[in-house]
């Protein structure tokens, strides 16, 4: 489900992480279930529900039915925290796990999902730095008010 890995420009974004290493090496990345919850955080029954409503792609299983993780699905996971960290509807985290799947035709849909978020995010970020710039000047207000001398009458 995870897409193909973005061309580095040699540069990197403001918000650009590195993430975090894999537990296994690819080819020997079969994990289960409270594996992929205890390295996520995710809990299992989460894991369940976000395959059964179609933000997760199919997950391999083993012969006796459990779930087998590999290292796209926590990539995949890892991706989806961060769109949950922007406040994306969960709708539209499925309509984008939607798209996905359904090819490279649906770039634009999927880039015009993104940037709706992105504005989201901006517009979020810049209500968030007004009410740090009031908390500063409520801190500065009460410190300076510590250190007047007291007045007598």
């Amino acid at each position: 489900m995870i897409e193909s890995t973005p061309v580095r420009t040699g540069r990197p974004g403001p918000c650009v992480s590195t993430p975090p290493p894999h537990p296994r090496p690819d080819g020997q990345d079969r994990y289960t279930i409270s594996e992929v919850s205890a390295w996520t955080g995710l809990t299992a029954h989460t894991l369940r529900w976000y395959e059964r409503i179609g933000l997760m792609p199919h997950v391999d299983r083993s012969h006796t039915g459990q779930r087998r993780f590999t290292n796209r699905d926590l990539d995949w996971l890892a991706f989806v925290g961060k769109l949950r960290l922007t406040g994306m509807p969960v709708a539209d985290m499925v309509r984008y796990a939607e798209l996905v799947r359904e090819g490279e035709h649906t770039f634009e849909a999927r880039q015009e999902l993104l940037k709706a978020t992105r504005r989201d995010v901006r517009a979020r970020i810049a209500e968030l730095q007004d009410t740090l710039a009031v908390l500063d000047h409520k801190i500065d207000f009460y410190a300076g008010a510590r250190r007047a001398p007291e007045r007598t009458t």
